[in-house]
C-alpha cells in the first residue's frame, strides 16, 4: 500500500462516519420545519401568557388601575370556603363533564360507522352531519333556546300532540343542564365522527375479511376488530373532548346564563362573571390558573390509565 492510499483511508472513513450525523441533523431540520411554526404559535398564544395570569392571580385588580399584590388571598377565598359559586360551578362542570363526553364520543362511532361506505351521495351526507360543528356557537344556542322553549318549542309542541305536557326545559336546573348537553352534542358530533372515520381508515382489511370468514357477525368484527384499532383514536377524543367540556361557556351565556339559579353555572361562567362584571382581574387569574392545573392533573390520570386500555399498532 503506497504512503497515498495509507492516508486516504483514515480520511475516507472518517468521512463515512460523520456523514449518518449529518444526515440526522438534515432529517432534524425538516421535521423542524414542519413543526416549528405549531410550536412557536403554541408558545405564543397558549405557554407564555400562562405567565402574567400566573402573576396576575397573587394581585387584587380591577383591569383599570394599577395591580396591589396580595399574595395568596385569591387561592385562600377560593379553598376556604368564602367562594360559594367556585365548587358550584366545578359540580356543574363535572356534571356536564360526564354527560357530555362519553355520549357524544358514543354517537360520533355510531355516525363514522354510519358513513363509512362508498354510497353515491355519502359525502353530501357527511357534509351535512359536519356542519353544525362549524356553525356559530351563539346562532346554535338561540335556535337552541328557542326549540326548549316550553311555550313556543319544537320538542314541548310534538309532545302536546300526544298529550304529553312538556317540561319547563330551561326553567329548572335538570332539565336546563340536559338541554345544554344535548345541544353541546349535537353541535359537536360532526367534529367526532371525522375523527373516528380517520380512524377507521386504519383498519386492516384483511383483518375484518379473515373475520367474516371465520364466521363473525357484524357487532363480534367491531368489538373484537374494529374498536382495539380505534382505541387511540377514542384516546384521543377523550381527551379533546374533556378540555373543550371544562370550558364550555358561550351555549351556556346564550341558552341559560348560568341559570335557573345556578343550575347552569359553570366553571368559565364564574371565571367570565368575575373577570368582567364584578371586574375581579386577579381573583379570576387564580381561577384560571385553578382551572389550567385541574385539565393538568386529568390529562395526566387519562394518560395513565391510557395504557390499559389504548392499543397501538
Amino acid at each position: 500500500m503506497t504512503t497515498a492510499q495509507t492516508i486516504q483511508t483514515p480520511v475516507l472513513e472518517a468521512a463515512d462516519k460523520r456523514e449518518p450525523g449529518r444526515r440526522s441533523r438534515r432529517r432534524n431540520l425538516r421535521g423542524w420545519m414542519f413543526i416549528g411554526p405549531v410550536v412557536l404559535g403554541t408558545l405564543i398564544f397558549n405557554i407564555i401568557p400562562v405567565l402574567p395570569t400566573l402573576a396576575t392571580s397573587f394581585t387584587d385588580w380591577d383591569g383599570l388601575a394599577a395591580p396591589k399584590f396580595t399574595g395568596v388571598a385569591n387561592y385562600r377565598e377560593m379553598f376556604a370556603g368564602h367562594d360559594p359559586l367556585f365548587g358550584k360551578s366545578l359540580l356543574n362542570t363535572a356534571i356536564y363533564t360526564v354527560g357530555y363526553v362519553p355520549v357524544g364520543i358514543i354517537i360520533g362511532i355510531a355516525l363514522a360507522l354510519l358513513v363509512n361506505n362508498r354510497l353515491r351521495g355519502m359525502a353530501v351526507i357527511r357534509a351535512l352531519i359536519f356542519l353544525p360543528y362549524v356553525t356559530s356557537l351563539v346562532a346554535v344556542g338561540v335556535v337552541s333556546r328557542w326549540v326548549f322553549s316550553d311555550q313556543y318549542g319544537v320538542i314541548n309542541a310534538v309532545l302536546a300532540q300526544f298529550g304529553i305536557t312538556g317540561p319547563h326545559w330551561l326553567g329548572e336546573p335538570g332539565s336546563a343542564m340536559a338541554a345544554v348537553i344535548v345541544t353541546a352534542i349535537w353541535a359537536n358530533m360532526g367534529f367526532n365522527m371525522i375523527i373516528v372515520l380517520a380512524g377507521l381508515q386504519g383498519v386492516p382489511e384483511t383483518l375484518i375479511e379473515a373475520a367474516v370468514l371465520d364466521g363473525a357477525g357484524r357487532f363480534s368484527r367491531f368489538f373484537h376488530v374494529t374498536l382495539p384499532f380505534l382505541t387511540p383514536t377514542i384516546f384521543l377524543l377523550l381527551i379533546l373532548q374533556t378540555i373543550g367540556s371544562f370550558q364550555v361557556f358561550a351555549l351556556i351565556l346564550v341558552m341559560t346564563g348560568g341559570g335557573p339559579g345556578d343550575g347552569t353555572y359553570v366553571y368559565i361562567y364564574h371565571l367570565w362573571y368575575e373577570a368582567f362584571t364584578l371586574r375581579r382581574m386577579g381573583y379570576a387569574s387564580a381561577l384560571a390558573i385553578v382551572l389550567f392545573a385541574v385539565l393538568l392533573a386529568v390529562t395526566w390520570i387519562q394518560n395513565r390509565l391510557s395504557k390499559r386500555w389504548v392499543f397501538y399498532q
